[in-house]
């Protein structure tokens, strides 16, 4: 049986990262994708756990061999899923989580049309600026343009299939744990994964 693919995206600053990482921990079912990013490690980010790093023209070379499940540009920088980190696993029937923004989600959806996803919102934008400041890892100059783009990724919840408001973290792991249970109580996955008990089920001769 083929695995589900996950989808979760926020604007920066939402606890997409912390939301996604307590629920994995909880969770030892779903797979997460390590994604390539242009962009330079931030303090305390290693190589392969929380990204893989590499250049800008490293990254477009991958693109131009069609080495990307889906990529986009974000906030000046690449960002990417390569398709080695997600179709084998898919394949195999594990479930896969993939933590990107609203256009590589997009891009998703239309290869995946059974993928789930998820968008995360903050409690309000001032939370959200403050949630900026406190990571204490980005400039007033990149604060300022991140916040600037919040607004336009935020718009785009309507195309996401649940909605998480991130205004107290325990309960929102506990509303992201209940979306990977409920997705996979889904008609089809339990039918491929019980096809024996139901034909016995509703065989003629139960013996």
């Amino acid at each position: 049986m083929r695995g589900t693919l996950f989808i979760v995206a926020a604007p920066s600053g939402a606890g997409k990262s912390s939301i996604v990482n307590a629920t994995l921990a909880r969770d030892s079912n779903i797979a997460l994708s390590i994604s390539f990013t242009s962009r330079a490690p931030r303090p305390g980010e290693r190589h392969a756990e929380h990204y893989h790093f590499v250049s800008a023209e490293q990254f477009e070379a991958m693109v131009a061999a069609g080495d990307f499940f889906e990529h986009a540009r974000v906030h000046g920088d690449w960002k990417g899923t390569a398709r080695q980190s997600v179709e084998p696993q898919l394949a195999s029937g594990r479930d896969v989580l993939l933590e990107i923004d609203w256009q590589g989600a997009r891009q998703v959806r239309q290869k995946v049309p059974g993928a789930v996803s998820v968008f995360i919102l903050p409690p309000s934008r001032q939370a959200l600026e403050q949630r900026m400041r406190t990571r204490g890892q980005d400039s007033e100059a990149v604060i300022a343009q991140r916040l600037d783009a919040a607004r336009e990724e935020m718009s785009h919840y309507g195309e996401f299939d649940y909605v998480i408001v991130n205004e107290h973290f325990d309960v929102a792991v506990n509303e992201m744990c209940s979306i990977f249970t409920a997705s996979r109580l889904r008609r089809d996955p339990q039918v491929a994964r019980h096809s024996r008990l139901i034909t016995a089920l509703l065989a003629d001769d139960p013996g």
